[in-house]
């Protein structure tokens, strides 16, 4: 079951948009490679917002996927990518389908 999750919201710098949706779709690979990550989106919420939404069984899960490869490639772009610092923020799911 998906008991936790993470909300990350990110906003490109202007003239960046392109480029922070090219690396956002390049990172599904990476989620799909994480064996503890259940679900894993990343959307558009306006023309230079974007977020990222994950899901997991456990702590330990969520854990390990804020410190492994997504989390780490995006912080290493933030200064070139984004207007500021992305907020992630940790969730607990209340309900699922």
């Amino acid at each position: 079951m998906k008991n936790v999750g993470i909300l990350a919201i990110v906003e490109a710098k202007s003239g960046k948009e392109s480029a922070v949706s090219d690396f956002l779709k390049s990172a599904l690979a990476l989620a799909q490679s994480e064996t503890l990550t259940l679900t894993w989106y990343a959307f558009q919420i306006n023309h230079n917002t974007f977020g990222i939404f994950d899901s997991f069984e456990t702590d330990e899960g969520r854990d390990a996927h804020l410190g492994g490869p997504i989390a780490a490639a995006l912080m290493a772009n933030a200064d070139a990518l984004l207007s500021k610092a992305p907020s992630i923020q940790k969730v607990d799911l209340l309900a699922v389908k």
